[in-house]
Parts: C-alpha cells; structure tokens; sequence
C-alpha cells in the first residue's frame, strides 16, 4: 500500500505558501514539519527552497538559549 499524497500534490506554489515556507526555514524548522504544515511532501519542500536559492540545512542553535557552554562547572 502506498502513501498518500497529500492534497495539494503537484499543485504550483501560491505566494502565501512561498512566504511561509521562507518564514519557516528561516527559523529553522526541519523540512519534515514545513511539509505538514503547507500540505506538502518533504521532496517538494526540498525542491522549492532549492529553486528560491534557499538552504534546509538546520543552523547549529542551542535550543535552550545557553549558547553550548555549561553551567556550574
């Protein structure tokens, strides 16, 4: 059985959808997430920033504000 592809499968990108998807990986969502919330596969989101130019490769943030260094040591 295969998977199901979402609605919007093979649709052309709307403006709002562009914009959200730079939004989004500006702030580095993972390109899995950016694809369920544009209803989209993660091979189409990966196309489309590849064709706006833009990277999906995570930037190195520490998630808790700490900036990598460790405390009470």
């Amino acid at each position: 059985m295969a998977a199901k592809k979402p609605a919007s499968s093979g649709k052309d990108w709307t403006r709002s959808e562009v914009a959200q998807l730079k939004k989004e990986l500006k702030s580095n969502t993972p390109t899995r997430m950016v694809g369920l919330h544009l209803k989209r596969t993660p091979g189409a989101v990966q196309q489309k920033a590849n064709s706006l130019g833009l990277s999906t490769k995570p930037t190195n943030k520490s998630p808790y504000g700490a900036g990598g260094k460790r405390r009470g040591r």
